[in-house]
């Protein structure tokens, strides 16, 4: 028999924003436009904001909420440390798209994105060092894993992701292309699919695994551009079933919004990193402080700050005191069990690759 427990208000089933007047004001309006676009990046930002020096963080949707919390908990320490007022920039998208504006000119100083591949777009690009895994936690800062979301009392009886596919039964999770969240949600239903495969029939078979997630797809209700739009969508009251990180149904229950959270027998730790983006922070002149930030994110107060908004800790340390809160399910596996990043973009996300067969339906 499967445990049940209750947790912050929600019951747990262990199983993403004419004359030469006219034409000066023209120009006005574009040059105002273009001296902007290197800051922006088209996502949820924040006013410039005014102190000694400013760091500019460009962040995955889902991150909005904890770094409420520790960007005024950063500014505290560093004004005790160093007697400088720090102010911070911020903007917030859906991972692949926050990527993409950082690499098109988005001059943000530090980098937490929802995945490496990400991370690793701004590398390729030549703003950053590609030794940054090389840090504390492999460059990790947080951890979560893949769960599924219902209405309150799980009206539909949802235990696993094999329900995902019963007829009737609508779905939601992000796009791919946009959100990187939603990609952990595709690996986790594939990485799903693959260890049923092998308790089956003793080996991983990929077109059992494909097969899976076909059925799963045949049910979407609809695929919004990242993690936080696609949790709006659901509480708007489209769809049954939600895929999608742990912590923003543990933080949205805090909140007092009625869910229900199924975590599948099988399931993926997600790791999200954080990074300088060295080209920027050394034109700005604030790699010392850039540096100190991504470093507290590792440290205690930020990790139990973030585990205060639903993520799982780096640190073995406070895991440990939190295990009872996040218990880990019976098969759980990581991005290792797909054959890592290299294998998991061309085996699903390459344009022959197996989550666009399954849109095409071939």
């Amino acid at each position: 028999m499967r445990p049940e427990f209750r947790k912050r208000k929600g019951l747990f089933h262990h199983a993403g924003r004419t004359g030469a007047g006219l034409a000066l004001l023209g120009l006005l309006l574009l040059l105002s436009a273009c001296g902007g676009a290197a800051q922006k990046s088209g996502g949820d930002e924040a006013a410039a904001p005014k102190g000694d020096l400013t760091l500019v963080i460009g962040a995955y949707s889902v991150a909005k909420d904890a770094l409420t919390d520790i960007l005024p908990a950063f500014k505290a320490e560093w004004k005790a440390k160093t007697g400088q007022n720090i102010a911070f920039q911020e903007s917030y998208e859906a991972s692949g798209t926050q990527a993409r504006a950082i690499v098109g000119g988005f001059e943000a100083d530090v980098a937490l994105l929802a995945m490496e591949g990400d991370i690793d777009k701004i590398v390729k690009a030549g703003l950053m060092d590609a030794d940054w895994k090389k840090g504390p936690d492999g460059g990790m800062v947080t951890r979560s894993i893949v769960v599924l979301g219902t209405r309150s009392g799980n009206p539909l009886g949802i235990r696993g992701f094999e329900d995902l596919a019963r007829p009737g039964v609508k779905v939601l999770y992000p796009n791919p292309k946009t959100s990187g969240g939603a990609q952990w949600d595709i690996n986790a239903i594939y990485g799903a699919g693959l260890k049923k495969s092998e308790a089956e029939t003793g080996r991983k078979d990929p077109a059992a695994a494909k097969r899976f997630l076909a059925e799963i797809h045949r049910n979407i209700e609809s695929m919004d551009k990242s993690g936080r739009a696609s949790m709006a969508a659901f509480e708007y009251g489209v769809g049954d079933v939600i895929v999608t990180y742990e912590n923003e149904l543990l933080a949205r229950i805090a909140q007092g919004v009625k869910y229900d959270i199924v975590v599948p027998d099988a399931t993926i730790l997600i790791e999200n990193p954080a990074a300088v983006v060295d080209r920027n922070a050394d034109r700005h002149g604030v790699r010392e402080a850039a540096e100190a930030f991504v470093a507290f994110l590792h440290g205690e107060k930020a990790q139990e700050l973030f585990a205060k908004h639903g993520f799982r800790p780096v640190l073995p340390e406070l895991a440990e005191r939190l295990k009872d809160q996040y218990p880990v399910p019976p098969q759980l596996f990581d991005i290792g069990y797909l054959g890592g990043w290299n294998e998991v973009r061309k085996t699903l996300y390459s344009k022959r690759g197996v989550w666009y067969q399954v849109l095409s339906g071939t």
